[in-house]
């Protein structure tokens, strides 16, 4: 891919023949390797170089036309800005995305840290030989059936007509294991682990290896439950999913649309345990793929989305923030259109809780190690799920695998049931958390 600058000069030219004004880029390129193994055999070995560019033109009206583009070479990027600005006549009128009033502002020092990517020879080597010895850890470990090792090199940058410009470059590794046992006279039992570092040479591959065969062991010796009201234990991985599944909560598109469960009026309401707070944390210094500029170009940042059970921000594109009278956070996707994500959690306790708890002495807890069917099992816009659910029932401190069990609950009484939020925190693909105790969680099994 060009350089940002040579990007820029050769749009402003283009932009200056086609008498357009004002525009701008954001543009991605992605440099991916990747391998998976079967049974000490090479599976799938993958190389791709893949690059998307939104282009967006606005005309004398002042209404936008948005195009995309693999092809950021000057022929590419003339062609993208006269579609976009053809597209422009048919743009809407009401509420039309402008620029972030914060797309020239600095953004966070972060060093870009591209590593150099290790031979695709070197990823199946260690990848087989980890295959292997999770297999050799237990002899009812029957195979590794989905597994992956991959690294991957992302370069960044926006840039406008009113002299915006900005890039950015990072690379990460990531490996993950998911095991399957096979035993007589029992169910096939599987469980999974991630790990994501910088690059291959920290990755934490035992780290990974050792989990999964852990979690997987864990589960060999299974009984049904009785369904009933539990104290429920969510690991890291779970409450991310929930908090993920609702994430319309905090999203402020989905609220200006009616399509969440908060009011722009939410905002200083308590909706959750004062135990608990949430930030969306793009700059978490664990956040190995760290943005420091989202979609508009505007600087991501530290957000407090719940702040010792108050809701206390939303995320914001700058139509959304301009729309509520405040702030973009760094949140936006453009596209046909600007759209609101989170970027990275991070979970932290809240006020101090006057009891703690351990899984240590625990008694009949559940601890709900992953949960499933998200797509299915979530009604985002009632606040409602009911997901099958991977965990142990914990008795006196002895972890009991659970076999084929469903969680049900609704996400807002999840929140105001907490009753405890462990100090010591788990980095996952969606961000930071411990572990969050709730109480009275209803769970359906035998």
């Amino acid at each position: 891919m060009p350089n940002t600058k040579e990007i820029a000069s050769y749009a402003e030219t283009s932009a200056r023949q086609l008498k357009i004004k004002k525009y701008d880029i954001y543009g991605s390129a992605v440099d991916e390797t990747s391998v998976k193994v079967d049974q000490g055999e090479p599976k799938q070995v993958k190389a791709s170089n893949r690059s998307s560019v939104i282009v967006r033109v606005w005309n004398e009206d002042n209404t936008m036309g948005v195009t995309s583009t693999t092809s950021v070479d000057p022929n590419g990027i003339e062609l993208a800005l006269k579609t976009a600005y053809e597209a422009s006549f048919f743009g809407v009128k009401e509420n039309t995305p402008d620029f972030s009033p914060e797309s020239g502002a600095p953004t966070a020092d972060i060093p870009n840290d591209k590593a150099p990517q290790a031979p695709v020879s070197q990823l199946i080597e260690k990848l087989i030989v980890t295959e292997k010895e999770l297999i050799a850890a237990h002899p009812a470990i029957k195979g590794v059936p989905y597994n992956g090792l991959s690294q991957r090199d992302i370069d960044r940058f926006y840039l406008n007509s009113e002299g915006a410009l900005r890039d950015e470059a990072r690379s990460y590794a990531s490996i993950y294991l998911y095991s399957k046992t096979e035993e007589e006279g029992k169910k096939p039992r599987s469980a999974g682990a991630f790990k994501i570092s910088r690059d291959l040479e920290h990755l934490d591959i035992d780290g990974c290896l050792q989990e999964a065969a852990e979690k997987t062991i864990s589960h060999l010796n299974y009984q049904k439950i009785k369904t009933g009201k539990y104290r429920v234990v969510f690991s890291a991985e779970a409450f991310l999913s929930l908090l993920g599944a609702f994430s319309n909560l905090f999203n402020a598109q989905s609220i200006l649309d009616k399509q969440s469960l908060s009011t722009p009026e939410s905002l200083g309401e308590q909706i959750a345990s004062p135990l608990i707070s949430v930030y969306d944390d793009a700059l978490h210094p664990d956040n190995i793929s760290a943005e420091t500029f989202d979609g508009e170009g505007t600087p991501t940042r530290r957000v407090p989305l719940i702040t010792d059970g108050v809701l206390t921000s939303f995320l914001h594109s700058s139509g959304t923030a301009k729309r509520l009278n405040t702030q973009p956070t760094g949140n936006a996707n453009i596209g046909a259109k600007v759209t609101v994500s989170p970027n990275f959690y991070h979970v932290i306790s809240g006020t101090s809780a006057e009891q703690s708890y351990s899984l240590d002495d625990a008694d009949k807890v559940i601890l709900v190690d992953e949960l499933t069917a998200l797509h299915a099992g979530v009604n985002a816009l009632q606040g409602s799920f009911s997901l099958p659910f991977d965990g142990w029932l914990v008795e006196k401190g002895k972890k009991t695998s659970i076999d084929s069990a469903t969680i049900a609950g609704d996400f807002l009484e999840v929140l105001k049931s907490i009753i405890f939020v462990e100090q010591e925190a788990e980095l996952t693909p969606g961000g930071v958390c411990p572990r969050v105790w709730v109480e009275g969680l209803s769970v359906t099994g035998e």
